[in-house]
């Protein structure tokens, strides 16, 4: 079955279209990713703006175009934080449906830490009994999935995202140490409120997929073009991950916008990304995270009936 997916995030809005065969994704026709930002503004207002809206609608109207190309037989989109947060949320799912023919699933946090973690272990042997941390730093919340082989035994949803934290503590250019200081203080506390000890100790693995982790490794690795191939697998220490976030913050975002191997569109949340990551490895005791292109896109096209 060839299947499309988008993805409608808070900070982003994304496409696969692949083959599906026998609980496996095979051939990937079109993978593609526009920032669109649907969550600004929502942790304030708590609605979704028309010029957002509109940001996802002109990036459907070219998905529409490449789905029909493709022939895919099965198109559906997956809606997280920003659209489940916002009181006009079922108002914009059902344009999505109507206006495009995609059939849109407001994910619930369970469906959502699912469909997250059998992404990112979907290439991993099922027999590996390494209890593994799923991060998922999207833009208004952080999604952790704790499991074993292809089974999740926990997951939380935290209110901490890369567009969230952004817009609460981050307002000068470039961020000041203390406006640093109060978004990494915020983010321990969202964080460690979400997470049990006894779920911190046991993981001995972490894989980190969406834009924030895929950004990093490729800032890591200087990639223009963007290359999946390299970020796929990459392992990125916290040292790292700490030098490229002191970098960063010191510079404009005109500046960051320049950074060789982050998409202009992801300079203004790339500090806060990178501030959660670093908290996350904190907090779960790691020093490193491997990197991957395998998140809930993947995740929906094997498991979204």
């Amino acid at each position: 079955m060839r299947r499309a997916v988008v993805d409608i995030g808070t900070n982003s809005t994304r496409l696969l279209i692949a083959d599906v065969e026998d609980g496996r994704v095979g051939d990937v026709l079109e993978r593609r990713t526009e920032i669109t930002r649907l969550g600004a503004g929502v942790d304030a207002d708590g609605r979704l703006s028309d010029e957002a809206m509109q940001r996802v609608y002109t990036v459907l109207d070219t998905y529409r175009e490449l789905i029909d190309e493709h022939g895919a037989t099965d198109a559906v989109a997956v809606l997280t934080s920003a659209v489940r947060d916002a009181a006009n949320g079922s108002e914009f799912s059902d344009t999505v449906r109507e206006r495009w023919g995609i059939e849109p699933h407001v994910l619930t946090g369970d469906e959502e830490a699912r469909l997250t973690f059998l992404g990112a272990t979907s290439e991993r042997d099922p027999e590996d009994r390494t209890p593994t941390l799923v991060i998922d730093i999207g833009g208004g919340s952080t999604e952790f999935v704790i499991g074993i082989g292809r089974e999740m035994s926990f997951h939380v949803s935290n209110q901490a995202g890369v567009v969230r934290q952004t817009e609460r503590h981050l307002h000068s250019d470039p961020p000041t140490a203390d406006e640093r200081a109060a978004l990494v203080a915020d983010v321990r506390q969202i964080l460690g409120n979400g997470v049990p000890e006894r779920w911190r100790r046991d993981v001995g693995h972490a894989i980190a997929v969406a834009g924030t982790a895929t950004s990093l490794a490729s800032i890591a690795q200087e990639l223009v073009p963007y290359d999946p191939e390299k970020v796929e697998g990459y392992v990125l220490s916290a040292e790292e991950c700490r030098a490229i976030l002191e970098r960063l913050a010191g510079l404009t975002l005109a500046e960051r916008r320049e950074v060789r191997g982050l998409h202009p569109d992801r300079a203004p949340t790339i500090v806060a990304g990178a501030i959660i990551l670093l908290v996350t490895l904190e907090l779960f005791g790691l020093d490193a995270v491997e990197v991957s292109e395998h998140d809930i896109l993947r995740g929906a096209a094997l498991g979204l009936d």
